[in-house]
């Protein structure tokens, strides 16, 4: 392999590293095909709670239908402990606890010796524009309580239109 081809190898490498690991939004760029504007989700909650294990679902409140994702596939339908009840849950199962009137918001060490935590919320998203809801967790060394989430995806979804 020359020095010209391994660099391009790399190249590549590094963009698909890059293209895996960033937020998956729901739409297209700008405003995506379920009418939320995708861009400024992805940049308000990656300023708000963003972190490699967040995942945030916005839902129709309605039929329940994922409109949103901000997250890997992996961090949305992973099973963490639920911390309010018995058993793991991952975010979309979680979404039934956000039409409650005032949510959901829970944390929980994630390991048995309390080294990484998990953090909760779901509830409806506060918009005149939408009715929404959303499931949020976050896992690991640094992971928000579930009310310091639902505190900042409200500014988030605010900031970012909703």
């Amino acid at each position: 392999m020359t020095l010209l081809t391994f660099k391009r190898a790399t190249k590549i490498l590094v963009l698909a590293l890059l293209c895996a690991c960033s937020p998956k939004s729901g739409g297209v760029a700008g405003i995506g095909g379920s009418g939320l504007p995708s861009n400024q989700l992805d940049t308000q909650i990656a300023a708000a709670i963003g972190d490699p294990t967040t995942c945030v679902l916005l839902a129709d409140r309605a039929s329940g239908k994922v409109l949103y994702t901000y997250g890997t596939d992996f961090n949305c339908s992973r099973g963490l402990p639920a911390c309010d009840s018995a058993g793991t849950l991952n975010a979309k199962a979680a979404l039934q606890f956000a039409t409650k009137p005032d949510g959901r918001f829970a944390s929980c060490p994630s390991l048995p010796d309390g080294s990484r935590m998990v953090g909760w919320a779901e509830g409806p998203v506060q918009s005149t524009k939408h009715s929404l809801v959303y499931s949020a967790v976050m896992e690991g060394q640094r992971a928000l309580p579930g009310h310091e989430i639902n505190a900042r995806l409200y500014d988030a979804f605010s900031k970012a239109g909703l």
